[in-house]
């Protein structure tokens, strides 16, 4: 039996508007599937559309055309508040900045974003966190943690609401090496333990080697492998 894609993408496009008026293509992607459970690494270099990608598939920005499928639910089509309501409980985000709130503790920032999802369950915010080895940093504000510690609470976070698919965005950029190592088997430990797909986006070599899966994304963006080309 063929897995069944938790994201289908389908003549995904997305242009931005230059200075002196032209329209510029950065995303052109005829067709993408992630299957479940699955974990696929994309490598591209900066510039490439490569955030741009995730956050269309986390209904954070429209395409232009084309459509972005979460378990057969097409996002693209849903109103504003339907894309923030699957993006809430079908969708995590790890991001390279964190973005963590820094007024909150760290079981705050989890339980806050459980707010948005199924709704606020202590137990298992306290156990991600335990999970992510934070067991003793609940009550620690971000500026009090290290910045792996930081790392971690943010993938305890984006498994908060049981995500489908988790999208990760440079996520080891602001480590060290050692921590970066870390962090990666972290993530693709606890997406495994959870059963959530993953995609994660990156150019650093040492991440990529990581991956059983790795795909340029020059091969599945048209708009990356032309400006690949004149260049």
């Amino acid at each position: 039996m063929p897995e069944m894609p938790v994201l289908r993408v389908t003549s995904l496009k997305k242009t931005y508007r230059t200075p002196d008026g032209e329209r510029h293509t950065i995303i052109d992607i005829p067709t993408f599937e992630l299957a479940e459970g699955r974990q696929v690494a994309l490598r591209g270099s900066s510039g490439s559309g490569k955030t741009t990608f995730l956050h269309m598939l986390a209904g954070i920005l429209r395409p232009d055309s084309g459509s972005i499928e979460i378990d057969g639910v097409d996002i693209t089509a849903a109103p504003e508040s339907r894309r923030d309501q699957i993006r809430a409980d079908a969708i995590g985000y790890i991001y390279q900045t964190f973005n963590l709130l820094q007024g909150y503790t760290a079981l705050e920032n989890v339980r806050l974003a459980m707010m948005f999802g199924h709704g606020v369950d202590d137990a298992r915010a306290r156990g991600l966190l335990e999970r992510v080895g934070l067991a003793d940093r609940l009550r620690y504000r971000p500026r009090a943690l290290s910045v792996g510690q930081q790392q971690r609470v943010a993938v305890a976070r984006a498994l908060a609401n049981r995500p489908r698919i988790v999208l990760a965005d440079e996520p080891t950029g602001n480590l060290d090496h050692r921590h970066a190592a870390e962090a990666l088997r972290l993530i693709r430990d606890i997406c495994l333990e959870f059963g959530a797909a993953l995609l994660l986006v990156s150019h650093d070599r040492a991440v990529l080697e990581q991956f059983e899966d790795v795909r340029e994304l020059s091969e599945i963006n048209r708009a990356a492998s032309d400006a690949k080309i004149a260049s």
